[in-house]
């Protein structure tokens, strides 16, 4: 009997971090598909891992030094990302992903550097917020950080 509780005990604690894992999985890929789809212009792609409500901000300066919080319309930043002429690169280099879940809540922290034409223009963080709408993560906040300087990831 004993060992049947502590072979019930082990593999219970195992089927935990297996759905810890499939979890973290599903939440890289729904961050994954965002950035496919924002390096493709591709605002159907971009709205398919994003909730019905979505907030955007970025914590930057602004020319004259002053912190800054700035709230994007979801809208007007799927107009911009669709509207950047074919000729203009632009990539957003990932260098991590730190996730945290809770529930139906999750946090994807992803340090990233920004291209444009092939030319570092900043870095920062990306911190995702996301609520698993009926099985399927969906991406409701996103703020990031913007810097030239500090950007050793």
């Amino acid at each position: 009997m004993k060992k049947i509780l502590i072979f019930l005990t082990l593999f219970s604690g195992f089927a935990m971090t297996a759905q810890q894992v499939s979890q973290e999985q599903q939440l890289q890929q729904t961050v994954e598909t965002f950035f496919e789809g924002f390096h493709a212009r591709d605002s159907i792609k971009i709205k398919s891992v994003m909730f019905d409500q979505v907030t955007m901000q970025s914590v930057m300066k602004n020319r004259e030094g002053k912190q800054m919080l700035h709230t994007e319309e979801f809208s007007n930043f799927l107009k911009s990302i669709v509207s950047i002429p074919a000729e203009m690169t632009f990539k957003e280099e990932i260098h991590d992903y730190k996730i945290r879940i809770d529930g139906s809540m999750a946090n994807v922290w992803t340090p990233y550097s920004f291209y444009m034409n092939g030319e570092f223009s900043h870095c920062g963080v990306n911190n995702f917020q996301l609520i698993n709408d009926n099985g399927k993560w969906k991406i409701f906040y996103l703020v990031d950080t913007r810097r030239r300087e500090d950007c050793d990831f």
